[in-house]
């Protein structure tokens, strides 16, 4: 990654190779990054069509073809908005935020949405995989990749607001990338409530904003 093109200082500068290892980029990190995190879906959908005396193999395959359908359209909307706060001068060459309000707001629209009621049923979704399963099977290769966009969906409407930290630690911080991706991976499978793991995340995630406001003022 540290080895990719690097935005010019100029938005108009862009050209458009640039743009596709931009968006190539992101589309390994929300891959990297969000595969880990359904694993208890894919290992549920892998035993359900196995249930059902159905080659799992290459069904788990299609899933997650569907899954990383979604997630690979995500990922435009992030190189775009790469593109918007670059030629703002809001990140850095180096893709760093030099924005302490920019990366403010990031957090405090994050902390926000963490008691969203969207937010939880998304996430209830990503907890009960047998339950979204049973209810939504589909069958053959065209049904198993439309369970994975389904997911996909679901799963995006839970993570998008997070995704967007990668503005707030730098898009290239790789540590940066553990971190969100372990802090889903605690909000969809630590056991208890939904809407209490979920809120306690946004608590944190306000008091990150004050953080960084404090600094800044």
């Amino acid at each position: 990654m540290s080895e990719m093109w690097m935005p010019p200082a100029s938005l108009s500068l862009w050209p458009l190779t640039g743009f596709i290892w931009v968006y190539s980029m992101w589309a390994v990190m929300m891959a990297a990054m969000m595969l880990p995190t359904a694993l208890p879906m894919i290992r549920a959908f892998s035993r359900y069509a196995k249930s059902q005396q159905l080659s799992n193999g290459p069904l788990t395959l299609w899933f997650i073809s569907g899954y990383l359908t979604v997630w690979f359209g995500f990922s435009l909307v992030m190189t775009g908005l790469q593109w918007l706060f670059h030629g703002m001068a809001w990140l850095s060459p180096m893709m760093e935020n030099r924005h302490p309000l920019l990366a403010a707001a990031i957090l405090i629209a994050a902390g926000l949405y963490q008691f969203s009621p969207v937010k939880n049923a998304c996430l209830q979704h990503c907890r009960t995989p047998f339950g979204f399963l049973i209810n939504e099977w589909r069958p053959g290769q065209s049904g198993a990749v439309q369970l994975g966009i389904i997911h996909g969906i679901n799963c995006l409407g839970c993570c998008w607001v997070q995704m967007l930290l990668m503005f707030v630690v730098g898009v290239m911080n790789l540590w940066g990338m553990i971190f969100i991706t372990l802090l889903v991976i605690v909000e969809k499978w630590l056991p208890g409530k939904t809407k209490i793991i979920s809120r306690f995340i946004g608590i944190f995630f306000l008091a990150w904003a004050a953080y960084c406001l404090k600094i800044y003022w």
